[in-house]
């Protein structure tokens, strides 16, 4: 069955257009109508839209004033402006700012349905567009890292962020460079967010706490399940926000997106911490003293997340859910192969749950490999390389698979990671935990002032060794090098990308919903 096609018409004018909106439903379409900017941005939120007429004159918020909100807000969907005036300036602008084409009032219904792009500069305008946009909101933004206050006002910071890295990162502008010093500017902030902030989460009478990995299995994924809902939850290990946002183009062609959120990893944000707690609905230390068998320490030899299939039933049996659910682990294409020619055992469970481990293998070989590391030699080719993957791989298969089955699809990770570039010396003794990002040890030496300091591993939630054990996290771009060889230890892991600490990177990570078209 074809899908009904959806369109947003944003003019205050709405009572002339009346015959245009019966035209456009006697053909088939879904016409949903605002009068003003701000119903426009709610109702382009609140519906699946396919594309928007927006009328450049509006009263309130203008035409060319919502676009790029909405633009944010509707990543891929075509966008049609409308205006009375033909002034150059005015074209220009509204197709710098990535309009896909526009009409002059009055318009005639075959117009609207003929509607087609025009102009051969469009590359250029938007480049040039683009480069204005940012330079207009760098202030802006600036201003809101420095009175970001909650959980809320950093995610709000890093999606707009991550949005204008990768726009400016399309249009080939040098521009970029200031982006990734403010985006410096703002993970330096961010540490100092969580170094005030993040003990406060752990507590359970707090209600202003954002949404932590413990908290995601119990929240996100039972609620639907109890809806009646098949669902295939992909957990992709070490994605991050920006790679989420390049492939969802890709998955957009057959899926939309019901909900798309971030959500915070705990620290340190590691697989073995962060994955054994999204399983297990508690936080570490309460996995060490319920279930002490299932933990693995820092100092065991073993792998570190053998678990989680025995913590995700343990959180059902606690909390009564009699879901009938799989495990997989996706290492290789092989077995992603497998999975993907097995799909029809898949259709009886209420709940399947796939873990892709190949960005997280990719940033690991990234480290010890120099072919990857030329491929990958900064963010946006690590970004190009996932996308490559995720374009030729069984992941996008099963997907579509699941969107053909009308099976709900949730596609998460455990942490994100971050390019790392400034050594931090510490000192600890053999039984220190080597991870670069954070440490946990009893005799460490540090200077204070460059980590977030942990002494008591209770106050967060997390084991540790004995008595006197302590955490420590790098901030932003650190990552913690041992006196000994230095030179030799920071030129091996120097630019390459590591987690565990403390970055928004590392900690806001996505979480969408999606469903078949």
């Amino acid at each position: 069955m074809t899908k009904e096609i959806t369109i947003l018409w944003a003019d205050d004018e709405m009572d002339l257009l009346r015959p245009h909106i019966l035209f456009l439903q006697s053909k088939g379409y879904k016409v949903i109508t605002s009068t003003n900017g701000d119903d426009t941005l709610k109702k382009a939120g609140e519906n699946d839209i396919d594309l928007v007429f927006l009328d450049e004159n509006m009263p309130g918020k203008s035409g060319l004033e919502v676009l790029l909100p909405l633009k944010q807000l509707l990543p891929g969907i075509p966008v049609i402006m409308i205006t009375k005036s033909e002034e150059e300036d005015i074209m220009d602008e509204a197709i710098g700012s990535k309009i896909d084409d526009y009409l002059i009032k009055p318009v005639n219904p075959n117009q609207v349905l003929l509607t087609i792009k025009k102009h051969i500069d469009i590359r250029r305008l938007i480049t040039k567009k683009t480069t204005s946009s940012y330079q207009s909101e760098f202030n802006s933004i600036g201003q809101q890292i420095n009175n970001a206050r909650t959980s809320s006002d950093w995610i709000e910071i890093y999606k707009k962020i991550v949005y204008w890295e990768l726009e400016l990162e399309n249009s080939g502008q040098e521009i970029s460079e200031v982006i990734k010093m403010q985006k410096n500017e703002a993970n330096n902030e961010f540490s100092k967010f969580i170094k005030l902030n993040y003990a406060s989460w752990m507590k359970p009478d707090n209600v202003n706490k954002p949404l932590i990995s413990p908290a995601i299995i119990g929240q996100r994924i039972f609620p639907l399940l109890e809806q009646g809902n098949k669902i295939m939850f992909f957990i992709i290990d070490n994605l991050r926000y920006d790679q989420w946002q390049i492939i969802l183009p890709s998955i957009t062609e057959f899926c939309k997106v019901d909900k798309e959120e971030l959500y915070f990893s705990i620290l340190p944000t590691s697989t073995q911490y962060a994955r054994n707690a999204l399983f297990a609905g508690l936080m570490p230390l309460e996995i060490q003293q319920l279930y002490p068998n299932l933990w693995i320490s820092d100092e065991d030899e073993e792998p570190k997340n053998i678990n989680e299939e025995e913590l995700l039933k343990i959180q059902m049996n606690r909390l009564g859910k009699g879901f009938k659910y799989s495990y997989n682990k996706i290492n290789n294409e092989k077995s992603a192969k497998k999975l993907s020619d097995n799909f029809s055992n898949l259709i009886a469970n209420d709940l399947n749950v796939v873990i892709f481990n190949f960005v997280d293998i990719l940033s690991h070989a990234r480290t010890e490999t120099d072919v990857v590391k030329e491929l990958a030699i900064d963010e946006a080719a690590y970004r190009s390389i996932t996308l490559s993957w995720f374009q030729h791989s069984s992941l996008l298969d099963i997907l579509k698979e699941c969107a053909r089955n009308n099976i709900k699809i949730i596609i998460s990770t455990d942490h994100g990671t971050i390019r790392v570039t400034n050594p931090i010396k510490v000192l600890g003794d053999k039984r220190t935990s080597s991870n670069l990002r954070y440490k946990l040890g009893r005799n460490l030496n540090y200077n204070p002032k460059e980590v977030y300091e942990v002494r008591k591993p209770s106050e967060i939630h997390l084991p540790g060794i004995n008595l006197t054990s302590t955490y420590i996290f790098a901030h932003n771009i650190d990552f913690f090098v041992y006196p000994n060889n230095y030179n030799q230890f920071v030129n091996y892991y120097k630019n390459t990308f590591q987690h565990g600490g403390i970055s928004m990177e590392e900690m806001m990570i996505p979480l969408a919903v999606l469903s078949a078209k």
